[in-house]
């Protein structure tokens, strides 16, 4: 029996979607996208909304637009599938004009609640806060403002944006809420730096999943509450929760922060022993995470021994070990490694602008001031990178140091940016290795004039400390003079030491330690060693958080 005309339409259109649907490359897709247009089925919603499924999935976005462009009246579906396409893509804004377009031409079409969630996402991406509101409109227009799916996407679109508090309007009125809702609710108040609310919300979920403990986590390290980010890992952990690279990442930087290598040792070995049992490589950012761990805590050689066992390295890789070896002074191995890096044969992890502050940086730590010219003016000329006035610290960091006040001065004064007190903080440091009175004083009053009492506090004990250097009394007793005047305080030091597995935290002045009797008892006997050997003649500016009775001069005349 013949198939009549409509039977063989159909079981053709049948025949290209399982086609479609077996497809696996960009050959085959033109070659099916011929036979849908050979066969005039270019304007069936049914197939090419597979077709276009399979180009946003493979990531062919343009060859998708195009076979959208040849459809006379897409339906509802098809511009979903377009508008969510642009919202994933590299163009996000494209979305946005997409939605613009089917608005325009809505009497033939309908948005529905996938169009608006994929419309915000989009917002979300670009930090499209006007758009974004525009869509909550039309949305409280059109009636989706109960779409669970369209709240959730219009709390994170606000959550992102920086609009918390409406983000939070809309999450109050929702009657059923996802651990997505809640986990972009958490995401808004750690943006907005509001960590006590973000903890409350955290504590208040009724569900929590991997994505709400490690935004946690990795908020408390963004905002440096180490100690607590690592506490909510052993949580995690105790909740039997399972742990993924981004968790392992964000508990890594905490122990970093903390020089707590206990924990990230134990990291270390669990990664090595879940990767092996999955058999799955190491990823890249997890890698770097374990070379910024060992090398904050000091263990140089653990780090270089992760980074050269690694098979891929991005541009972080070098210059998280670069920045390695420049931190513990080593800065002959910082540039062995930066050469490495340039003479790779693909060239296709290039140096960018943190790079070369971790390269300037070694020079600047080793006295390399050659080396530190030679490189400053190589990111500029062959590289072209403008350097930021971190690189232009380290530059004036390193002529002072090495007592090329002149240079680094003028450096500082033909700059194309405003100095900071960082620039000028070095400079008077090297004043101070170097016995510059006169240069210093000029600096001093500049950065006192500028700066407010709390900031300017440092650089006028670091006056001091020059004036001390040189024996000149007077002027050290009129800096602290007018420091009383201003209302000015050191801000105490402080520090923290691991020591079996306990992070012990110091700060200048503190009794509140319950070893604090032995401490300063030791404290006491390392100074008395170092007047026996006569080094407190040789660095006056000892005088500061050292007590009265140690110091071999008028009391007037000490700064604490």
């Amino acid at each position: 029996m013949l198939l009549n005309p409509h039977s063989k339409s159909r079981a053709l259109q049948q025949y290209l979607f399982s086609l479609l649907q077996s497809c696996r490359t960009t050959r085959e897709l033109i070659q099916i996208h011929a036979q849908i247009v050979v066969n005039d089925l270019s304007q069936k919603n049914y197939i090419l909304a597979k077709l276009l499924s399979f180009c946003i999935e493979s990531g062919d976005i343009n060859h998708a637009y195009r076979a959208f462009q040849q459809i006379e009246t897409p339906s509802t579906i098809l511009w979903n599938q377009m508008i969510r396409g642009y919202a994933r893509s590299e163009t996000p804004q494209e979305s946005i004009q997409l939605y613009n377009e089917m608005y325009r031409v809505e009497a033939e079409t309908e948005a529905d609640g996938f169009t608006y969630s994929f419309a915000l996402n989009a917002c979300a991406r670009l930090n499209f806060l006007r758009e974004g509101e525009q869509l909550h409109g039309r949305i409280l227009v059109n009636g989706l403002c109960s779409n669970v799916y369209v709240q959730t996407n219009l709390v994170n679109m606000y959550a992102v944006n920086g609009g918390v508090s409406k983000a939070r309007g809309v999450f109050d009125e929702m009657t059923q809420r996802s651990v997505v809702t809640w986990n972009s609710m958490l995401v808004g108040y750690l943006r907005s730096g509001c960590m006590d609310e973000a903890r409350k919300v955290f504590d208040e979920m009724p569900e929590r999943n991997v994505v709400s403990w490690t935004t946690m986590i990795a908020g408390c390290v963004q905002k440096g509450r180490c100690k607590q980010a690592l506490a909510l890992f052993r949580e995690m952990w105790r909740a039997g929760v399972e742990v993924d690279g981004v968790t392992m990442v964000a508990a890594l930087s905490a122990c970093a922060e903390l020089g707590d290598l206990k924990t990230g040792t134990w990291i270390h070995s669990f990664v090595d022993k879940t990767l092996q049992f999955r058999n799955q490589p190491q990823s890249v950012s997890l890698n770097n995470a374990l070379i910024h761990m060992y090398a904050s805590c000091g263990l140089i050689e653990e780090a270089y021994k992760v980074f050269k066992q690694m098979k891929r390295r991005s541009v972080v890789s070098w210059t998280t070990m670069i920045t390695g070896f420049a931190k513990q002074g080593l800065g002959q191995e910082a540039l062995s490694v930066f050469r490495w890096m340039q003479n790779l044969e693909d060239h296709r992890v290039r140096p960018d602008e943190l790079t070369f502050l971790g390269v300037l940086c070694a020079c600047s730590h080793t006295g390399m001031v050659d080396e530190g010219r030679h490189y400053f003016q190589y990111m500029i000329q062959s590289c072209g990178i403008e350097p930021k006035i971190e690189h232009y610290g380290c530059m004036v960091d390193l002529l002072s140091r090495a007592g090329l006040l002149d240079e680094a001065h003028t450096l500082i004064e033909t700059m194309p940016m405003k100095p900071n007190d960082a620039l000028w903080g070095a400079l008077l440091g090297g004043c101070r290795i170097h016995k510059n009175i006169e240069l210093a004083s000029q600096v001093a009053h500049q950065l006192a004039t500028e700066l407010d009492p709390d900031l300017a506090a440092g650089y006028l004990v670091l006056l001091s400390n020059v004036y001390a250097a040189a024996k000149r009394w007077a002027e050290v007793s009129s800096v602290r003079q007018r420091m009383v005047e201003k209302g000015v305080k050191k801000p105490p030091g402080r520090s923290w030491i691991q020591v079996d597995g306990v992070i012990n935290d110091f700060v200048a002045g503190d009794w509140t330690h319950k070893n604090s009797s032995a401490i300063y008892e030791m404290v006491g006997r390392i100074t008395m060693e170092a007047k026996l050997e006569e080094q407190m003649l040789e660095l006056p500016e000892v005088l500061l958080n050292v007590g009265r009775e140690d110091i071999n001069v008028s009391p007037s005349l000490v700064i604490t």
